[in-house]
This record gives C-alpha cells, sequence and structure tokens, in this order.
C-alpha cells in the first residue's frame, strides 16, 4: 500500500510539473522583436495567474484590430509601481511587446506609456 501510494504520488508530482513548464513555454512569442501599438485599452485585467490587457488599434484601413497582451502575475506589477487601477478602459496608451511568431495581434508586454506619461513595465518603478 505505501509503494503504491508513493507511485501514485510521484506520479502526480510529475504530472504538475510536466503542465507547469508546458504553461511557461513562450514558444510562441518573437524575443528578438519589439513592437510598439499606439491605442485605447479595451480591457486591463488584474488577476493570477497572469494579468492582461487588450488594445484597440486603428489599422491602414480605418478598421479597428484588437491587441491582447500577457502580462506578469498581480505581486509582481505591485513592486514595479502598478494597482489595480494603473490602466484602465478608455486609456490612450503605447504599449511595447514582445509579437507573437504567426503575426497574430498579440504578444508579450514589455511596458506601457499611461495617459499620465508615465511609462510602466513589469520590472521596475514607473519612469518619465
Amino acid at each position: 500500500m505505501t509503494v503504491r501510494l508513493a507511485a501514485g504520488s510521484c506520479a502526480l508530482g510529475l504530472l504538475a510539473a510536466g503542465y507547469a513548464l508546458a504553461h511557461h513555454s513562450a514558444a510562441g512569442i518573437d524575443r528578438s522583436q519589439s513592437r510598439t501599438i499606439e491605442g485605447t485599452v479595451r480591457e486591463f485585467r488584474w488577476q493570477n495567474p497572469h494579468s492582461f490587457m487588450q488594445i484597440d488599434v486603428t489599422d491602414e484601413q480605418g478598421g479597428t484590430v484588437t491587441w491582447t497582451l500577457e502580462m506578469t502575475a498581480p505581486s509582481f506589477l505591485i513592486r514595479a509601481g502598478w494597482t489595480r487601477s494603473t490602466i484602465e478602459p478608455g486609456d490612450a496608451v503605447t504599449a511595447v511587446l514582445r509579437p507573437l511568431v504567426d503575426g497574430s495581434p498579440g504578444g508579450l508586454f514589455v511596458s506601457v506609456t499611461a495617459p499620465d506619461g508615465l511609462t510602466y513595465s513589469e520590472r521596475g518603478q514607473p519612469q518619465e
């Protein structure tokens, strides 16, 4: 019985580790590129395990394209000077991101310049 319990616990641990590694894969992100977009915040979600924001950007044809930027957890954002209301829907922003490899409108968040002129990232206090 003890052997079965230990084997089951080990298998569960390996399975959980596999999910954790898969969840944090950045294979779809082109970390060698950065892209700057300007638009209006559609949504900002302050949530675990990753916050995210959606930004509506006007394309060359005058249409709207919604970009989704994956961010880090709120606990890291707080240490970098963020609050739940740093960015709000309707804010005009300029964002820098690492784009998706497949060219879809989204990517990994790098920084955002808010309407107050401060630039927020995930790594340090806001800069002017």
